[in-house]
């Protein structure tokens, strides 16, 4: 077996703290701009960016917390926190979406005055502040929570060009018909980024094969080991963004030579960005053969047989 765990402080914890105090201090200020010029289009845009800050709060929590080591309670340690953080963003996101929404339809309906020039302002360098936030992100490490809130910063950007656009056309033309249009733009932006997190989220949660590492993949480099005749029952999973797992049953052609076959499986599996793999070895010779039970029935059975040379 191979246990390889890290619990080193992650670099993106700094640059997490800073972009968090940039976000929620600036969303502070287009939230009462927005409520004193009348822009649900501004308002929108700093809802978002609290989802933003939202967002960098729970990965910097979580950043902290995978450092944590493993417990009796733990023995995994405590790396899933930053799925769930995940998945608690996308859902207050959600929410985030479904109020802008309401209040749209509500303007559409009873159209209010706005101060256009005022919008426009603000929106310009809430923009800006993106653009700094997201580059203090891009100096971090880019692990789930970290990249998640990148995507949601740059969205945040484009709330904020909507903001803008809006303003001028209102400051203009008096159109205000045009706020609550781009909100629900922004409300877009929002739901975009959302869905991605709660897919990506979810299937951690549910111990999914990471998407970047077909099982096909890690079956066919592992039966190729010289020494192994065929691998089944292969488990792959996410402990983290930055960690993964694998368990599977190994048919060997000598068992006295396991030590030396091993070391090559470690190797193999390290290869693919495997940082915690568990080998169970079988005798081929001895093998009755019941790894090749139907795969529609045990999925995660099918056997992965070395190419015959």
């Amino acid at each position: 077996m191979s246990h390889a765990h890290q619990h080193q402080a992650p670099a993106a914890l700094p640059a997490l703290r800073l972009a968090l105090l940039l976000t929620l201090g600036y969303a502070g200020v287009e939230a009462a701009a927005g409520l004193w010029s009348g822009s649900l289009a501004l308002v929108a845009d700093a809802g978002h960016m609290v989802t933003d800050a939202v967002s960098l709060a729970l990965a910097g929590l979580v950043a902290w917390l995978v450092t944590r080591p493993p417990s009796r309670w733990h023995s995994y340690g405590l790396g899933r926190t930053e799925a769930l953080a995940a998945l608690t963003n996308t859902l207050a996101m959600l929410a985030v979406v479904a109020l802008i929404a309401s209040e749209a339809w509500a303007r559409f309906q009873t159209p209010r005055t706005i101060d256009g020039l005022a919008v426009s302002a603000v929106a310009a360098v809430g923009f800006l502040v993106n653009l700094l936030v997201a580059w203090v992100l891009t100096r971090g490490e880019r692990d789930l929570n970290a990249r998640g809130a990148l995507l949601h910063v740059m969205g945040d950007a484009l709330g904020s060009v909507a903001a803008i656009v809006s303003g001028l056309v209102i400051w203009t033309t008096g159109w205000t018909p045009i706020d609550p249009l781009l909100s629900v733009l922004i409300c877009g932006l929002i739901l975009s980024s959302s869905l991605h997190l709660l897919k990506e989220s979810l299937h951690t949660l549910l111990d999914g094969v990471p998407f970047t590492l077909p099982l096909e993949t890690v079956g066919s480099t592992l039966a190729g080991v010289p020494g192994v005749t065929e691998v089944h029952d292969l488990h792959v999973w996410s402990l983290s963004s930055r960690r993964v797992a694998l368990s599977a049953h190994v048919l060997v052609d000598d068992m006295l030579g396991w030590p030396e076959t091993l070391g090559r499986l470690r190797h193999a599996a390290r290869e693919l960005g495997i940082d915690h793999s568990t080998f169970q070895p079988e005798p081929a010779m001895q093998s009755v053969r019941w790894g090749q039970r139907p795969a529609a029935l045990h999925p995660g059975t099918q056997p992965h047989a070395r190419p015959s040379s």
